[in-house]
């Protein structure tokens, strides 16, 4: 059982989306046509919002570009958590180009700005206080300064018996990065929550599930999204429950961008209200699917609002 109480800490990236949903095939060279929207994202903040939507107490951790700053605390605030949003004097916020196609797959184009640029300075022992969970975006281990907060967060956590879990974020990244220096630099989590693909890599296994059972030797508790596959849980070794999916009907799949963050926030939320982890898994299951349904990678009333610009998103 996870600690009940208290609040979620999530140290993580806050971004700028711009998502493309083409119902075509894109067409090099000239026009496709798109419908385009600027919305607030990020891996970290979307899954704090997720989190906050279930009743918890969230806090972010996060840099982001003087241009966009207010937005972003406004649409966090908005959504119930308390942002500890940091501005960078020089990067601009960071920035995704999501295209969207007509199955709901998505594909990133990024540009990590400000979000990556988080530093030892940014990081605070106290801002541990009164948090029963630590959630760390692994976008923060693949950049010298960030990955050296998320270092300090976990070992300050550890010291502090706060438990740690970590979304390894990107398999594109960790690719370049290389599986076992991740793993090395997340040792100390409690809980890993990768996808099928990023489960994958980081064991070096073809299976998600033999990826999950092999990694839960590492992690304590391994949990592996299967997006329309449910989730799967590991420990010790061994996978040890199988959740199915929330079911979502081929004609309300919108934008899967969001899904796995959804995932993430709500299983924390339930983890720290108490919950098992197959609890906290349909929780996530039901999160999900609710996010596919919509564009971009928050809660309905996380994403109104004007964009950084005035524009209306």
């Amino acid at each position: 059982m996870s600690a009940s109480g208290g609040a979620l800490l999530v140290v993580g990236d806050v971004v700028t989306d711009v998502v493309a949903r083409h119902r075509t095939p894109l067409a090099p060279a000239t026009d496709t046509a798109a419908e385009i929207r600027t919305l607030p994202g990020g891996a970290g903040a979307n899954a704090a919002c997720w989190a906050a939507r279930s009743a918890a107490e969230v806090r972010l951790l996060g840099r982001v570009g003087a241009e966009a700053a207010d937005w972003h605390e406004r649409a966090l605030r908005r959504a119930g958590v308390r942002p500890v949003l940091v501005r960078d004097p020089e990067a601009a916020t960071a920035t995704v180009i999501a295209l969207v196609d007509a199955s709901a797959e998505r594909t990133f184009l990024t540009d990590s700005g400000a979000a990556l640029r988080l530093s030892p300075g940014d990081w605070s022992a106290e801002l541990l206080e009164g948090v029963a969970r630590l959630h760390l975006s692994g976008y923060l281990f693949f950049t010298a300064p960030s990955r050296e907060v998320a270092r300090r967060a976990l070992r300050d956590a550890r010291s502090a018996g706060v438990p740690v879990s970590v979304d390894p974020a990107s398999a594109g990244f960790l690719a370049g990065l290389g599986p076992g220096r991740f793993l090395a630099r997340a040792a100390g989590a409690e809980t890993l929550l990768p996808n099928a693909g990023e489960a994958r890599l980081l064991a070096g296994r073809s299976s998600p599930a033999t990826a999950a059972a092999t990694l839960s030797r590492r992690f304590p508790l391994v949990v592996v999204t299967l997006g329309a596959g449910g989730a799967l849980i590991a420990e010790g070794g061994a996978v040890t429950a199988r959740v199915p999916a929330s079911p979502v009907g081929p004609d309300r799949l919108v934008d899967s961008t969001g899904a796995g963050d959804a995932f993430t926030g709500a299983f924390l939320a339930a983890r720290l209200a108490g919950a098992t982890p197959a609890e906290a898994a349909e929780a996530g299951c039901r999160a999900g699917a609710e996010a596919v349904t919509r564009v971009g990678g928050r809660p309905e009333e996380a994403t109104g609002g004007e964009g950084p610009a005035g524009g209306t998103v």
